[in-house]
Order: C-alpha cells, then sequence, then structure tokens
C-alpha cells in the first residue's frame, strides 16, 4: 500500500532554507543543465517527426531525464522548490525567507540551461538532418514567445501540477524502478500536454535564439515550420522576459505553491487535528 510520508517532505523542503548560498548555486546551475539537457535531447528525438501527437510523445518519453538526474543526483529545480510553501504554511520561516531562497535557485537555473545552450550551440547539433534541429528549436521559441500572458500563466500552472508530483511521489517508494516510473509518468504528461516549464524554456529559446543567427536555419524554419519573418523579431531579452519566462514562472509558482503545496498542507496537518 502506498505510503505518503508527510512530516518527511515538510522537513525535507524546510531543510533548504538553512542550504548556503554557495552551495544553492551550485546546485541550481546543476539542475538547469540537466533539465536544458532533458530538452536538448528530447528536441533531438522529435525535431523530424511532422505528426504533432507522435512528436510530442517521443518527446515525453526522452525529456524526463532531466528530472531522473536531479532526484538521483542532486540538484535545486526552481519548480520543485515551489513546495517550500509548505514551511512557510507550517510557520518553519518566512514567505521573505522562502522567495529569496526560489530568486536564487531560479537564477542558479538559468545560469545552467543557458550554459547547456551555449555548448548545444558550437556543438554543431543544430546541423543535424541537414539543420532542421536548428530550425526546429528555431519553431519552438518563437511558438513560446507568442503565447498570450493568460496562456502562458495556465500553461505554467498545469506545468508544475504534474512537475511536483513527480518530485514528491518518488520518496515515497524505495525500489529504483518504483522511483523512474513515478518521475516518468508525470513528466511524460506534462510534455504531451505541451505545458510550460520555466527552467526548460530557459534552454529552448535561448537555442531557438542562437539557431537563428544561422540563415539557412531560419530559412528552413520559414519553408518546413512556417514560421514567419514576423515572429522572428520577438527574439530579443525583453520579449524572453515579458512575454515567457515572467507569466510562466507565476504559472509554475501558482500550480506548486497552491495546487499542489496547500492542499497537501491542509489535508496532512495534524496540528489542526483535535
Amino acid at each position: 500500500m502506498f505510503h505518503f510520508d508527510f512530516p518527511e517532505l515538510n522537513n525535507k523542503y524546510s531543510s533548504k532554507i538553512n542550504i548556503s548560498w554557495s552551495k544553492l548555486v551550485v546546485l541550481g546551475i546543476l539542475a538547469g543543465a540537466f533539465i536544458a539537457l532533458g530538452a536538448a535531447s528530447a528536441s533531438a528525438a522529435a525535431h523530424g517527426i511532422l505528426d504533432m501527437g507522435v512528436s510530442k510523445t517521443i518527446a515525453g518519453v526522452v525529456f524526463p531525464v532531466g528530472l531522473i538526474l536531479i532526484i538521483f543526483l542532486g540538484g535545486e529545480l526552481f519548480t520543485g522548490d515551489c513546495l517550500m510553501i509548505l514551511g512557510v504554511l507550517d510557520r518553519r520561516y518566512s514567505i521573505k525567507k522562502m522567495f529569496s531562497t526560489l530568486l536564487l535557485v531560479w537564477i542558479s537555473n538559468m545560469l545552467g540551461a543557458v550554459l547547456i545552450a551555449v555548448m548545444v550551440h558550437f556543438s554543431g547539433q543544430f546541423g543535424y538532418n541537414e539543420g532542421l534541429l536548428g530550425a526546429y528549436s528555431i519553431k519552438v521559441a518563437a511558438s513560446k514567445l507568442h503565447l498570450s500572458f493568460s496562456q502562458a500563466v495556465i500553461s505554467g500552472i498545469l506545468c508544475n501540477i504534474l512537475v511536483c508530483a513527480a518530485v514528491i511521489m518518488p520518496s515515497q517508494v524505495k525500489s529504483v524502478t518504483g522511483k523512474l516510473g513515478l518521475i516518468f509518468i508525470p513528466i511524460f504528461a506534462f510534455v504531451i500536454g505541451g505545458y510550460e516549464h520555466c527552467i526548460a524554456n530557459m534552454y529552448y529559446i535561448p537555442a531557438g535564439m542562437m539557431a537563428s543567427a544561422n540563415p539557412e536555419y531560419v530559412q528552413l524554419a520559414i519553408d518546413h515550420f512556417h514560421v514567419t519573418t514576423e515572429s522572428l523579431q520577438s527574439f530579443h531579452i525583453a520579449s524572453v522576459l515579458v512575454h515567457n519566462l515572467l507569466p510562466v514562472t507565476i504559472g509554475n509558482m501558482i500550480g506548486g505553491m497552491i495546487f499542489v503545496g496547500l492542499p497537501l498542507f491542509m489535508l496532512n496537518n495534524k496540528k489542526d487535528e483535535q
């Protein structure tokens, strides 16, 4: 029978407050890099498949490797760390302390994800399949930068409900096979659903922007994926922050804190029981 150890989960996320800033930065960079590696591999696997359902299914099979690396090797991932709300609700630390920790993790995740995007760019991977992977990377970035604010927020909420489930559930079983399955299934669902993950986007969007520096990839993106020249005009830092990372981050926080953390606390808070 599945056993949910809420006190252990609460202690796990409350302990993050006591991690030194230098260690938190290193762990954050690792997590951002791991997610980016999963994203890069997913793009490489799916870029040549025109059927959207099949393409997302293939990407969904590959992408979970990022979170698997974090769970087994270590790392601080912003989306999972939104569950630090448990410690705030339990009055273990202030909401200000939680947000300062989350901000540092968010920035560190970005450093790791962008680093991988730069390395993928210089590795020549975008040239795969006669440049089609580069064109696909441009298409993915352009599509993410043309979501409305509300779409990005809601998609971020849906994403982090599943990501937080994938972070919580493996800690409740002991077998490696069980952990792998409980990580894989929710992340597989989030990728197929096409939901927005702010840290993954810290790879996808810079990767597309770097690929767009190659005129051949741009022309392929226009011809093969029907990317418009107007959409390429949004490839600048201000647009990335305002039109994607900001609303998606807000949505991820709402999904992790309000849709997962708060219900877990309300259902498992023994202090309210008489």
